[in-house]
């Protein structure tokens, strides 16, 4: 495959997993002044505040058996003394927390705190969830496991500090049960666990906050948010002096009987995004020679499609089949100079034939896969739940394996590098739980490679443009309900021009028409 490209990613966030996350505190807590529990219980005590308001109303603050429990104990002792009336819930031996949390433990009762070994059936302005942070390798049982089902069930925000309690920081994997908060303060640097799988629905409203650490200087970031700085440079108006030969040709090869909508769905993103030249290479012999709605997508054979040098990329996968004719056609198509994208149908095809995969690996041009859960699982042997138990390992073993660019598809979609370098977007929303939006994604992607956008770049791009446009339907009140994978074609055509024209592509100025 073609060699990878140095991506700008010195804008973006970065992500770090626990390890790495240990190294920086251990390297910084000896020499920190004040000492870093105290920074971060300093922090989430200026964030209770806020959510609170005034001192009125009761705050109840459980703190579990190590560090994260010891920020909790300095943000109690820090807003009893602000005035606020604070209960502390923690039911552990003083001696097994760590030599900085059994010391905030001791502040806490040196300015008359108390603790309490159960939550008081009472009611609370908030509740400050400090019972686990980034260590949390097993699934929470006991009186613990209670407290957090009572937390989930009361009427008030909750503030959790660093990661939900529950909530894997590492895979956004829920050890048994996690706090549902309303708002998270995380500390140092952003974790994965909190962008993909189960995390945003558990920590609320997000904030980060860096203590002052420069995390960088000790270990290089884990992985990377996605963000548009990545691509930024790429988003040029077009010159005057251009035609359609200037921005390329995107081949897409799909649409057997009964779901030539998935190809039709493709070839409008890539036409819609601005590709040149979009030519559909339909299986289905009985399909209409043109796309009504249309026009403009020029209708072949998959054969024809292939078989022409005009290819900028070509797309393969929507509405594919598993036919022996959509087999050939993969054959035909893994054979091709251009850049790859397989979707859908073409990529349970790799999972099946072991051909397929030998000759993906030896292909000089690029290759990008957009797999969901359940194919991911059938490309790993695996099965959906243990894909998702480790969405990152997933997406990074499977471009490993296939020598490819990897979007793992769903809640903050992970993308994965052939050289080990990972991300997750963080746009999009349930309401692209639906039919035809991964036939809309290759199209965005197709139409990107077209424009001469590189591989990785593209793919990167067209998931943080797809989730965008999803993002701005419901902003304007069509979703997430009952949200089409026509509309975001739309939509993402307004947002790309947006972003072109360096305006905000939430902006209603910018219409989808």
């Amino acid at each position: 495959m073609s060699a990878p490209r140095t991506l700008n990613t010195a804008p973006l966030t970065a992500l770090y997993n626990a390890d790495a996350l240990r190294r920086i505190e251990r390297h910084y807590a000896p020499d920190s002044t004040p000492r870093l529990m105290e920074r971060a219980g300093a922090t989430g005590a200026a964030k209770a505040m806020q959510l609170v308001g005034g001192r009125h109303g009761r705050i109840l603050v459980l703190c579990g058996p190590g560090n994260n429990g010891g920020d909790g104990f300095v943000l109690a002792r820090q807003l009893k003394q602000t005035g606020f009336d604070v209960t502390v819930v923690h039911d552990c031996d003083e001696h097994r927390g760590a030599d900085d949390a059994v010391m905030a433990w001791a502040s806490w009762r040196s300015v008359g705190g108390l603790t309490l070994p159960r939550m008081p059936d009472t009611d609370y302005a908030l509740v400050v969830d400090a019972l686990y942070g980034i260590g949390l390798t097993r699934p929470v049982e006991g009186v613990h496991a209670a407290w957090i089902d009572a937390v989930n069930e009361m009427d008030c925000p909750v503030l959790a500090i660093d990661v939900p309690s529950g909530l894997n920081a590492d895979t956004g994997a829920v050890m048994g049960r996690a706090i549902r908060a309303s708002h998270t303060a995380t500390m140092i640097a952003m974790k994965p666990g909190l962008l993909t799988l189960d995390g945003p629905d558990h920590c609320g409203e997000l904030s980060l906050h860096d203590l002052g650490l420069d995390c960088a200087a000790v270990t290089p970031p884990s992985g990377w948010q996605v963000g548009r700085e990545l691509f930024a440079h790429l988003l040029r108006p077009r010159a005057r002096n251009s035609h359609k030969g200037t921005h390329g040709n995107a081949m897409l090869v799909g649409g057997a009987r009964g779901m030539a909508g998935a190809a039709l769905l493709a070839g409008r993103a890539a036409l819609k995004v601005g590709a040149g030249r979009v030519f559909v290479g339909m299986l289905d012999h009985a399909a209409l020679p043109l796309d009504p709605e249309q026009p403009e997508l020029m209708i072949r054979t998959p054969a024809e499609v292939l078989a022409g040098d005009l290819a900028t990329c070509v797309a393969i996968g929507p509405g594919l089949g598993q036919s022996p004719a959509a087999l050939d056609l993969m054959r035909d198509a893994v054979r091709c100079p251009a850049t790859l994208v397989l979707d859908a149908d073409a990529l349970n095809l790799l999972a099946q034939h072991g051909d397929l995969e030998q000759a993906l690996s030896q292909r000089e041009a690029a290759t990008l896969l957009t797999p969901h859960p359940m194919e991911a699982a059938r490309l790993l042997r695996s099965t959906t739940a243990k894909v998702q138990q480790d969405r990152i390992a997933s997406a990074r073993e499977l471009a490993r394996r296939f020598r490819a660019s990897v979007v793992l598809k769903g809640c903050g979609s992970v993308i994965a590098l052939p050289d080990g370098r990972w991300f997750i977007n963080t746009t999009g929303n349930p309401g692209m739980a639906s039919a035809g939006m991964g036939d809309v994604l290759t199209g965005l992607i197709a139409g990107l490679l077209a424009q001469g956008w590189q591989a990785d770049l593209a793919l990167l791009g067209g998931v943080h443009l797809h989730g965008l446009a999803g993002d701005r339907l419901v902003a304007q009140g069509k979703g997430p309900n009952g949200l089409t994978a026509g509309e975001v074609i739309e939509s993402a055509r307004a947002a790309f021009n947006a972003l072109i024209a360096g305006a905000d592509p939430q902006d209603p100025r910018h219409s989808t028409r």
